[in-house]
């Protein structure tokens, strides 16, 4: 398998590679971080041409606070993405773990036991943040510059789209979480909380594009 900590040192044809091939890692997980985290990236670059602009002075300093939450939120997606992939190579390499002995057996169990809470936990927080994004393109829709309303409204789409497919991910690892951890009783609801976000959150910020769309 490819080293999964090096997915930022990839071209984007490298990645797609990857991700397109029988190699388990990287996968759907880091692919809902980095679709996250390009919404975030729109999110900053509508800022960016929005700040300094006379018609939009009124919200310059809104707009610039959400360039640079914008800024952080990209880097810890991209991390996390990286994070998701390390994980679930983890969890492979506990699976092909020998298990002829007791011993053996005691072993696999536990790395995978840990490997798997890894693999859940990283795409819990990559949709925690993912729906942060959502939240920033949501806010810059109605007040970024308006040449560029389509960029926010594309930002909401991929924050939403990585959002979802995180939970993805998450929903799948949990039943072979260890039985005593509290991730299995503690996600369901983080999940469900989170979908709705996605859901209500996507909706409000096309309405937001829409309306200045229609306004042009």
């Amino acid at each position: 398998m490819g080293d999964p900590t090096q997915l930022t040192d990839l071209s984007v044809q490298e990645l797609l590679e990857r991700l397109g091939s029988s190699d388990p890692v990287p996968g759907g997980g880091s692919a809902s971080a980095l679709a996250a985290a390009l919404g975030a990236a729109l999110v900053a670059m509508v800022a960016e041409l929005t700040i300094g602009r006379a018609e939009y002075a009124e919200h310059e300093e809104t707009v610039r606070h959400l360039r640079f939450d914008a800024i952080e939120r990209r880097a810890e997606l991209v991390s996390l993405a990286q994070e998701d992939a390390t994980a679930y190579d983890a969890v492979v390499r506990a699976r092909r773990m020998p298990k002829d002995t007791e011993a053996e057996k005691a072993a696999r169990r536990q790395a995978l036991g840990t490997a798997m809470v890894d693999a859940a936990r990283a795409p819990l927080r990559a949709a925690i943040v993912a729906g942060e994004v959502l939240d920033l393109a949501e806010r810059i829709a109605p007040i970024g510059n308006r040449n560029a309303v389509s960029d926010a409204g594309v930002a909401a789409l991929l924050a939403a789209s990585g959002l979802r497919g995180a939970l993805l991910n998450v929903r799948i690892n949990l039943p072979y979480l260890p039985a005593d951890e509290p991730m299995r009783t503690s996600a369901p609801a983080e999940i469900a909380r989170l979908e709705a976000l996605a859901e209500k959150g996507e909706r409000a910020a096309l309405a937001a594009v829409d309306a200045r769309l229609v306004s042009k």
